[in-house]
């Protein structure tokens, strides 16, 4: 059973910073594309970052040079570092392989 479980969200303060993880069980990752995606109330789902399987790194202009993707292979954990938050940034945040998803994991920037 295939199952991806993000944690690491909260509230933080403009400006501040949080990073998220992406734990997979019965998937190696390392072998996959792997992003994550935002939803915000009332928009349509985002993908924000993604790491093909060879470590290739793809970011919107929304969030390049905030926001780095990585992978740790022996963990089987995909990552989320997320920079000088804005409060823009506020979303439901989820990890997937395009056909596995996570339950996601909650962002609220706010001071």
């Amino acid at each position: 059973q295939v199952q991806l479980v993000e944690s690491g969200g909260g509230l933080v303060q403009p400006g501040g910073s949080l990073r998220l993880s992406c734990k997979a069980s019965g998937i190696a990752l390392s072998v996959r594309t792997m992003g994550w995606y935002r939803r915000a109330p009332g928009k349509q789902r985002e993908l924000v970052a993604s790491i093909s399987d060879r470590g290739t790194t793809s970011y919107p202009d929304s969030v390049k040079g905030r926001f780095t993707i990585s992978r740790d292979n022996d963990k089987n954990t995909v990552y989320l570092q997320m920079n000088s938050l804005k409060a823009e940034d506020t979303a439901v945040y989820s990890c997937s392989t395009a056909v596995f998803w996570g339950q996601g994991t909650q962002v609220t920037v706010s001071s």
